[in-house]
């Protein structure tokens, strides 16, 4: 939340200080998750498990939640967790989309595993997967010129091969490229994608994703263009 020592970071004071602040601006006296926002290199996991404990046992969130971060790092957590005896990271939000597959390596098998459910952002790809960008001079826009991290992390002939299968799979559904991209997503077992809207408009687009129903071949022919992204979001 800011560049000075206590304004950031997962330790116990900064933890205690933002759970409190969250309740008040949200009127509340609990929330059902608490998720925390990366790894912190600075603070020993049993400091930053210890407190969310705490927050779990006195009411203030009924469960906690860990964002993106290595595999090794969040088994690390879930088994300090259970040698301490200590309330478990239930949730994983991580990043992951498809035009983002990487956690399907490590991550997402891990939380298979061990019961975590996913709830990852950037759905669609900062808008990419949305089939507002064309190949070429078409990808030029306003958002282009001036999202650096978008301009970076797409535009490879790649993404556009996927972008591609998504339009032709989302126009024999009767659905928008958006739709097929979350029903994606639900059809790979994520528990709850976390969407971001503007409007009314883009709210019920994402919700409509819950009528489009994918086949086995329906996910293989959007998957079907990917190639491997250098990792992404774990900073």
């Amino acid at each position: 939340m800011g560049e000075k020592p206590n304004q950031s970071g997962l330790s116990r004071r900064h933890i205690l200080q933002q759970i409190k602040g969250s309740l008040k601006c949200l009127q509340m006296d609990h929330v059902d998750l608490y998720q925390i926002h990366r790894w912190d290199y600075a603070t020993p996991i049993e400091e930053t498990l210890r407190i969310l404990d705490d927050i779990v046992h006195q009411g203030q969130a009924y469960y906690v939640g860990a964002s993106s971060m290595w595999a090794w790092q969040f088994l690390k957590a879930l088994n300090t967790s259970d040698r301490l005896g200590l309330a478990r990271f239930v949730s994983m939000q991580n990043h992951y989309n498809l035009l983002y597959r990487e956690e399907e390596l490590e991550m997402i098998p891990l939380c298979k595993q061990e019961g975590v459910g996913l709830i990852p952002w950037s759905l669609l790809a900062k808008g990419f997967l949305s089939g507002k960008y064309g190949r070429g001079e078409d990808a030029k826009s306003v958002r282009y010129e001036s999202d650096k991290l978008l301009r970076e992390r797409f535009f490879k002939p790649e993404d556009f091969d996927v972008v591609e299968a998504v339009q032709t799979v989302a126009k024999e559904k009767d659905a928008s490229p958006a739709q097929v991209a979350i029903a994606w997503l639900l059809h790979k077992g994520v528990t709850a994608p976390i969407i971001g809207v503007r409007n009314v408009g883009q709210l019920e687009d994402a919700v409509g994703a819950l009528e489009v129903k994918l086949s086995e071949d329906d996910a293989k022919r959007l998957e079907a263009g990917y190639k491997p992204h250098a990792v992404i979001g774990h900073e």
